[in-house]
């Protein structure tokens, strides 16, 4: 039996139905992308907030810069972690670099 290869051909090979890069909801509700140890959800930048206790205080802005630019051609590679704290709110567990990075390089919905 063939080995299926699937590094090289991008996140939706090795998790299929993950978002492209171009993907994007116009619904209210989070668009359930997948369903694995959680839920992957494409979730409006506006819906997510930064979490107060985040122990990285300086997010240098080159190097944010350089990431949103990454961003830009790959899309988000590995989601935002989140938890729920209101009906249509969410606070950032992991990946506030991602998130700062996301809204510069101008990204409406991202990955959580």
């Amino acid at each position: 039996m063939a080995k299926k290869q699937a590094l090289g051909r991008g996140l939706g090979a090795l998790l299929p139905g993950a978002p492209s890069p171009s993907t994007h909801s116009t619904a209210d509700e989070p668009q359930v992308i997948g369903n694995m140890a959680g839920r992957i959800c494409l979730l409006t930048v506006s819906q997510i907030d930064n979490n107060p206790d985040q122990p990285r205080r300086e997010f240098p802005k080159e190097a944010l810069e350089e990431l949103a630019q990454s961003i830009r051609e790959l899309g988000i590679i590995q989601p935002i972690t989140v938890h729920k704290v209101r009906a249509d709110k969410y606070q950032i567990i992991s990946g506030e670099r991602r998130f700062r990075a996301s809204q510069i390089a101008g990204l409406d919905e991202i990955p959580a």
